[in-house]
C-alpha cells in the first residue's frame, strides 16, 4: 500500500462497494475494483482478499494503469441460458 500511496481507508472502502468483483487469481480468493482518476487519466484501484469465516484477510492492494479488460464472464444461471438457447436467441 505504501508503494501505490493507498491509505487503509480508501482500501477497505473498496472492499465495502466495489464497481466490479472477480475472481482472484490465487485460489479461494476475491478481487475487487473501484476506478479512479480523471478521464484524461483513468486508473483503477484493486485489492485482493479472502474469507475466513466471518473475516476478510486482505492480502494485496494495487493500482492498475488504465482501464482492465474483464476477465470472468457475467454469471447467469444455467436454466436462463437453456431458455434463451431454446428461443434461438443464443447459439
Amino acid at each position: 500500500m505504501l508503494f501505490y500511496g493507498l491509505s487503509p481507508d480508501r482500501v477497505k472502502r473498496i472492499i465495502r462497494s466495489p464497481k466490479r468483483v472477480e475472481k482472484g487469481i490465487v485460489p479461494e480468493t476475491i478481487a475487487v475494483m473501484q476506478p479512479a482518476g480523471t478521464k484524461q487519466r483513468p486508473y483503477e484501484i484493486w485489492s485482493m482478499y479472502s474469507k475466513r469465516g466471518q473475516k476478510k484477510i486482505i492480502i494485496t492492494a494495487w493500482r492498475y494503469p488504465g482501464i482492465s479488460p474483464i476477465r470472468d464472464e457475467i454469471p447467469i444461471p444455467a436454466d436462463i441460458i437453456s431458455e434463451l438457447k431454446s428461443e434461438g436467441i443464443l447459439k
